[in-house]
Formats: structure tokens, sequence, C-alpha cells
């Protein structure tokens, strides 16, 4: 087993919560909306797998999520200002360049930062994120309703039952998750993908409703692929060994610099 040191640094108006393993290039890794750093990546294997390969790997909790700070104001969740907060996690280690790797709302996260320092980005992985970075905003509202029902028993939308499940089983804050799922519904247009040059790996499973078409958004970017997870839906296809082959192939074809 890895050994895992922890850390907690100042990022604007919230404190981060973040780990470090293993030697090497860097990997920043971004979870998804109502997860944790260790669940979306210590549990699944993923810090073991980047660590086994001579990498090394940094995940942080996501404001509003795990240890990091809850907030409840939505423009506080805005992908632009969680993008910063990654980047200040690279200032904080000293890490100019890294490897960017995100799951659903962390993809969207990691796209923004490529975006807005494109210089700071050796290589994106965005998994559980496909064309609805482009088109469609995200998770519906109907999630927000669903975590601010008074019981889960109160739940109806099946989607929104199974968030509100998952939160409740990630000991989340219900009320910060409501805000943030209602402040970080952004898109990036066409030609904004367009401009992400850094190579990239898109990966969703093909029971995937929520993430679009992986092949769709690969034609829009000048330097991505895509990758099917065979099988898999969106809860499931985080710690399935296809995405983790391909992610590692995927590194190895990607010059550290």
């Amino acid at each position: 087993m890895t050994h895992v040191s922890r850390g907690v640094f100042r990022s604007d108006d919230a404190e981060i919560a973040y780990l470090d393993a293993g030697e090497g290039a860097p990997i920043v890794l971004v979870h998804g909306f109502a997860s944790t750093k260790e669940t979306n990546w210590l549990a699944p294997g993923w810090i073991d797998t980047v660590t086994r390969a001579g990498r090394r790997a940094i995940a942080l909790d996501n404001r509003g999520h795990g240890e990091s700070t809850r907030l409840y104001d939505p423009a506080r969740y805005h992908s632009a200002v969680m993008a910063e907060d990654v980047r200040a996690l690279m200032d904080h280690l000293d890490l100019q360049r890294a490897d960017l790797m995100g799951y659903s709302m962390g993809a969207r996260i990691v796209a923004f930062l490529a975006l807005a320092h494109p210089g700071r980005v050796r290589s994106l992985m965005l998994g559980g994120l496909g064309i609805r970075l482009v088109e469609g905003v995200g998770l519906p509202e109907t999630i927000a309703e669903a975590l601010e029902a008074p019981s889960i028993t109160q739940v109806t939308d099946p989607q929104g039952y199974a968030f509100r499940a998952f939160a409740q089983q990630t000991k989340s804050d219900l009320k910060a998750l409501a805000a943030c799922i209602r402040g970080s519904r952004q898109t990036l247009s066409r030609e904004e993908v367009a401009r992400i040059t850094a190579p990239t790996l898109i990966a969703v499973g093909t029971k995937d409703p929520v993430a679009g078409s992986a092949q769709e958004l690969a034609a829009l970017m000048p330097h991505a692929i895509a990758l099917d997870i065979p099988g898999r839906d969106h809860m499931l296809a985080v710690g399935d060994k296809v995405f983790k082959a391909g992610v590692l192939a995927f590194l190895e074809q990607v010059p550290i610099r």
C-alpha cells in the first residue's frame, strides 16, 4: 500500500484538503460531484495504480466536499472558481505543470483549468464526461431538489435518488452539495474546447446516460482520443480496469517535460 501524506491549504475563500502519494511526474486527480478524494481515487485503487506506474498522485477534496470548506452560495462553485482551487493546489506544491485527471464534475473543472491556464497542463484525462461538456449543463436541477428533500424516502426521481443515496453514503453536507450543483453547471463552447491543445483522453462508460458521447467531444478537440468503458454506467465506470489500463497507456504516450 502506497504511503499517503495529507495536507490543507487556503484557496481564496476555502480551506482545501488534499492527499499526496508517490514520486515521479505528478498527476492531479479531481473527483466528481458528491464524491471525495478517498471515495473517487483511494478506494477504487487509482492512487495505487498511479504510484505503481512510477507517478506522483495528488488528489484534493473540491470545495463543499469531504474535508474542504462547505459553502452555501452557488456562485462560489462556478467551474472556473473550482478550477482555480486546482491551480492553487499546484502552486502550493510548486508544480509548474502536471497531468490532470477529472471524473464527471472533476472533468469539467480540469477542462476549465486547461482553457484558463494551458501552460500548466501536460495532458488531460476526462472521465465520465463527453459531449455534455459542450451540450447540456451537467447534472439536472432535480438532483439539487433531491438533496434538499426532508428525507430520501420522499425522492421519486431515480437519478436524484441515486445521488442522494451516494451523498449520504459519503456523509456529505447536502445543502452545500445543492449549492454546488446549482453553481457549477457551466458548459464550454465548441470554439473553447477546440482551443484546448493538450493531449486528451476522454473515457465514458457505454451505459452512462449522464456524460454524453466521448467520441463527439473528442472530434471537437485537436489532440483528443475517446475510450469506451464497456458495460459500465456513470457510477461504476470510476474504478473499472479498462479505464485504468487506458489511462496508463495514454500517459505512456505523453512526453514528460
